[in-house]
């Protein structure tokens, strides 16, 4: 298994939530088995997505549709702020 983890910085939460609920990128179609929103407790302008994938290459294509399609607009993405961190885990267990 494969993970797509996001760190976002955000403005507001209700806002940021709204627009991943959208799901202008289509998680499922894109291979996205599962998924976990977390937020810092420290941080209530933070917000944490991990997608799930079966395989490497789905994750790395989410990956570019979330670039290419909704990180550069602000349509689709309105209350985020500055560039998300990425990276893709692979699941050792």
């Amino acid at each position: 298994m494969y993970t797509l983890q996001i760190e976002h910085e955000i403005t507001d939460f209700g806002v940021w939530k709204a627009a991943f609920d959208r799901d202008p990128v289509n998680r499922a179609a894109s291979g996205v088995t599962a998924h976990r929103i977390s937020r810092p407790v420290e941080d209530a302008h933070s917000v944490v997505v991990e997608l799930d994938f079966e395989r490497r290459d789905q994750a790395e294509a989410l990956l570019a549709k979330l670039h290419a399609n909704v990180w550069n607009s602000s349509d689709a993405a309105p209350a985020l702020l500055g560039a998300p961190k990425t990276r893709i885990l692979e699941s050792a267990l």
